[in-house]
């Protein structure tokens, strides 16, 4: 598919299983983020909305101003951090990369140094993004 061009009823349509779509204040600077950080690839970058995807997965990010007509924005804090309670988990991401790429990106806060988890059999780190989610970049171990 070319989420450069793909009609948005196509693109919809063509989104499956589970998907995540994160409502950002500042769309182009969480994209940013995403790439600096976690080696993503994003796709349509504007002030509204963005494609990214990690290992070929997309998920979407929309601006507050995109979802004004929707309930959700009513519950989100007017400051701070959002997403509060889910991890973003990208699997086969290097965490110790991962890490040390977010400790020097603005707005960027490393919650947990990369760590080997040896009952998960995971080597992971816990990265909040400039919107406040929390991305868990995790590799094998």
């Amino acid at each position: 598919m070319d989420y450069e061009t793909v009609p948005a009823a196509d693109f919809g349509h063509a989104l499956s299983r589970i998907t995540l779509n994160l409502l950002c204040r500042d769309v182009p600077a969480e994209v940013a983020f995403l790439v600096a950080v976690f080696d993503l690839t994003a796709h349509r970058v504007s002030a509204d909305f963005a494609i990214v995807l990690h290992a070929g997965q997309p998920f979407q990010l929309h601006s507050d101003a995109a979802y004004a007509a929707h309930p959700l924005p009513a519950l989100l804090p007017e400051a701070g951090a959002r997403g509060a309670g889910i991890e973003i988990r990208l699997h086969e991401a290097d965490p110790d990369i991962a890490a040390a790429r977010a400790a020097a990106h603005p707005g960027a806060t490393v919650l947990q140094a990369p760590t080997d988890k040896p009952p998960h059999g995971l080597r992971e780190a816990v990265i909040l993004s400039p919107s406040g989610y929390a991305f868990v970049p995790s590799r094998r171990i």
